[in-house]
């Protein structure tokens, strides 16, 4: 049985997201979702909540037919020990999904196999892009599973984001 490991921060989850996961459940039997940077939220960069981010990342793997883990995963600020942090608060994994080229390298340091997902529209599919539409008021919605959309209306999240974005500000 290989068990991998998809890590991001999924601010929002959202299409490329999905895509990418649509290719590594293909490639394993069992996907833990590894929620980084759980500690954060009411940021612009970092609007949702962990708990509303495991929501939204539950909610598009029912999609999927395998079995699944999404675990919020805090940061550590100290990268020589972030790998055994890792470890410590997921089930076992034989490979890891990412595209974060310091996450790669401490993997591999660490003697783990990692594999880079492919980008799918980037300048589109990507957190920061969204953030930015819902920020200006401009349509976000197709850029994320359907169900994804519920939950960021449901807790009121584009509110949010204009609200921190203004306390920024000030």
């Amino acid at each position: 049985m290989r068990r991998g490991i998809y890590l991001g921060r999924f601010q929002p989850y959202h299409l490329g997201h999905h895509e990418v996961l649509k290719q590594i459940v293909n490639e394993v039997d069992e996907i833990i979702v590894g929620i980084g940077s759980a500690q954060k939220s009411h940021e612009v960069e970092n609007p949702f909540t962990a708990g509303e981010r495991v929501l939204m990342v539950s909610s598009a793997l029912m999609e999927f037919d395998i079995k699944h883990y999404v675990i919020p995963i805090e940061d550590i600020q100290r990268n020589s020990l972030w790998v055994s942090h890792v470890k410590s608060m997921v089930p076992p994994f034989d490979i890891a999904y990412t595209n974060n080229s310091l996450v790669i390298e401490l993997l591999r340091e660490a003697g783990i196999e990692v594999k880079q997902s492919p980008l799918f529209m980037r300048n589109s599919y990507s957190g920061t892009e969204i953030r930015r539409r819902m920020l200006k008021g401009e349509k976000w919605e197709h850029f994320v599973p359907k169900n994804v959309v519920e939950i960021i209306k449901e807790i009121k999240g584009v509110k949010r984001i204009r609200t921190v974005a203004q306390s920024d500000q000030e």
